[in-house]
């Protein structure tokens, strides 16, 4: 596969020109973003490292890799005849069918002609002088756009653990969010898999039916609920197509941008007997929906044991070795750090071949030839998983060299932390928007959604400058700080902000711990965003047009005014800031 695209990349000659807008991703939020700008007449360019359309769901490849979100939410919502066209085969899409979908929008919508793929973006630096900015990427390309639209997705760059010794290790390693295309084979073979999230507890169990001795290194337990995955009769398809309208409009007012049974009951509220029924209940349906058997679980400490004293129940009564269930047993708040959805991952540890290595008293000491050394024992492999996650939110901006007005480039700003506007734009970035960054709802709510409010929103603004005649537009500093301060104060309301998360880059040595997705609910965001736009884009400075700050004319933020779901969030609770998320 890397020869295939090094081939591709030697065949094409380096690019130069002048676009509209130049979109960095190719993932679901650059697909959209193109297909809204060319609806509009602008001329666009979109460069994509990987070699075809999908972002997360091209790279991440790993065995049982799958949504978390049932397929009939997670998917594009602005065309009713994608959706009738479409049909999912599973309540959970694993990774080719989705990929599979992605290639459908792009063919369908005609996309690739505007997608230059295989080429990384290696610098944008903005033109005080001309009002644009010139793109450049690995391959000598250089061209210049009047915006930069970076769609690069939040969780696409790898973190990968500097272990010493790991150049010693004569096996592979592979990474779970860059696998190989052509699959791996690890019948026989003794694996090691270092890491229990999300990607670690969707492979595991598809590794262990493979492999002869599986061995998996356990830092932090986590919270997983069961998928309770199945295949969607034509039946059950046909009854939800028919109502899909009702479904879009129900999930774009809840707190989570996807639609859910949810019981907004305070658990202290409940008797003992009347939460184990709830509780039980919810498992039954399972998924990130259990976190909505009652309204308080991640704001009250009280009501979150509640929950996490059932979950670990049903972990000791899944795992027969106790010390094993034990050690699986997270401590920490149920759903603090991102909830995971399984098949089979608790019972795959009562398998004879499969291992528990705990090592968070005890790290990994160093990487040999033949495997890894904890706490003075060798375990020797064949093959080693890295399932260490991802640089979460800004990792990708980190690999493109962003330079604003004065020379500042986007890094040295965000020294201390990312700081954005409605993680729509960063002030001294004049026309370099953002899809889903730092100070959105992005990945506390369904990706897919929120990725399409934030195009149908730069999509008005961007006609609206073309309307009136404006150069640039940027936020100003004085409400980008406001905005995230509230970003901050919000999180400290629930209790996701107690733990070291990839929420706040713990995951990363080094990183600053700055909590960065918008916990007030997706639909709280979306009436700020567009209570910005209807007043002229309060909060921004646009330059050369007339008019001043004019309401612009709104082409395709309509469907996103809805009510908040009074069923979920009461008006007390909105005044409180106690949204709830899952």
């Amino acid at each position: 596969m890397a020869q295939e695209s090094t081939a591709r990349k030697a065949a094409r000659p380096a690019e130069s020109g002048t676009f509209d807008a130049v979109v960095i991703g190719a993932g679901f939020a650059g697909m959209y973003m193109l297909h809204r700008l060319r609806g509009l007449g602008f001329t666009a360019r979109v460069y994509e490292a990987g070699g075809g359309v999908g972002g997360t769901w091209y790279w991440n490849r790993y065995p049982g890799a799958r949504c978390d979100v049932e397929s009939l939410q997670y998917s594009f919502s602005f065309s009713e005849e994608l959706d009738q066209d479409w049909s999912w085969s599973e309540k959970y899409s694993p990774q080719p069918e989705i990929l599979a979908y992605a290639n459908h929008v792009a063919d369908r919508f005609d996309l690739r002609s505007q997608i230059v793929f295989d080429t990384r973006v290696t610098a944008a630096t903005f033109d005080e002088q001309a009002g644009t900015w010139l793109i450049e990427t690995d391959r000598g390309d250089k061209v210049t756009a009047k915006f930069c639209i970076m769609a690069v997705g939040c969780l696409s760059a790898p973190n990968r653990p500097a272990f010493p010794g790991m150049a010693d290790f004569g096996g592979p390693i592979y990474h779970t969010g860059e696998w190989p295309h052509e699959g791996v084979d690890f019948t026989g073979l003794r694996v090691g898999v270092i890491g229990t999230g999300s990607s670690a507890i969707q492979s595991i169990p598809i590794i262990a039916q493979q492999a002869s001795e599986l061995t998996v290194f356990q830092r932090t337990a986590t919270w997983s609920v069961p998928a309770w995955n199945e295949r969607l009769s034509a039946e059950y398809l046909k009854e939800a197509k028919a109502h899909y309208p009702e479904l879009r409009a129900k999930a774009r007012a809840r707190p989570t941008g996807f639609y859910f049974q949810f019981n907004a009951q305070p658990a202290l509220q409940a008797s003992e007997q009347e939460r184990e029924r709830l509780y039980e209940e919810a498992w039954q349906r399972g998924g990130l929906p259990f976190l909505g058997a009652f309204g308080d679980l991640l704001f009250e400490q009280a009501a979150n044991d509640t929950i996490a004293d059932f979950a670990r129940e049903k972990i000791r009564g899944i795992v027969k070795d106790p010390t094993t269930a034990e050690l699986l047993c997270p401590r920490n708040v149920f759903g603090c750090k991102r909830l995971c959805v399984d098949t089979n991952y608790f019972e795959t540890y009562n398998l004879p071949h499969v291992k528990l290595v705990d090592v968070s008293t005890t790290p990994i000491d160093r990487f040999t030839t033949e495997g890894m050394i904890v706490d003075g024992t060798e375990y020797k492999f064949d093959a080693i998983v890295s399932a260490t996650g991802f640089a979460a939110m800004t990792g990708s901006f980190d690999k493109i060299a962003i330079t604003g007005r004065g020379g500042q480039t986007l890094a040295e700003k965000w020294r201390a932390g990312p700081r954005a506007y409605l993680g729509l734009a960063s002030e001294g970035f004049p026309n370099l928007f953002m899809i889903t960054g730092p100070g959105s709802p992005s990945v506390l709510a369904s990706m897919i959604q929120a990725i399409e409010q934030h195009v149908d929103w730069l999509a008005d603004c961007i006609s609206h400058m073309r309307d009136i005649g404006a150069g640039t537009i940027e936020a100003v500093r004085d409400d980008e700080d406001a905005w995230v301060a509230h970003v901050n104060d919000v999180s400290t309301v629930s209790l996701r902000s107690t733990c070291s998360s990839w929420y706040v880059g713990a995951n990363i040595p080094g990183r600053p711990r700055v909590f960065m997705p918008y916990i007030g609910g997706f639909p709280i965001y979306v009436q700020k965003c567009n209570e910005v736009m209807n007043s002229g884009y309060d909060g921004f400075v646009l330059q050369g047009g007339r008019n001043g700050n004019a309401p612009p004319q709104v082409r395709f933020t309509e469907r996103w005014q809805v009510p908040l779901d009074i069923e979920v969030i009461s008006p007390a609770a909105v005044a409180a800031k106690r949204v709830p998320v899952v």
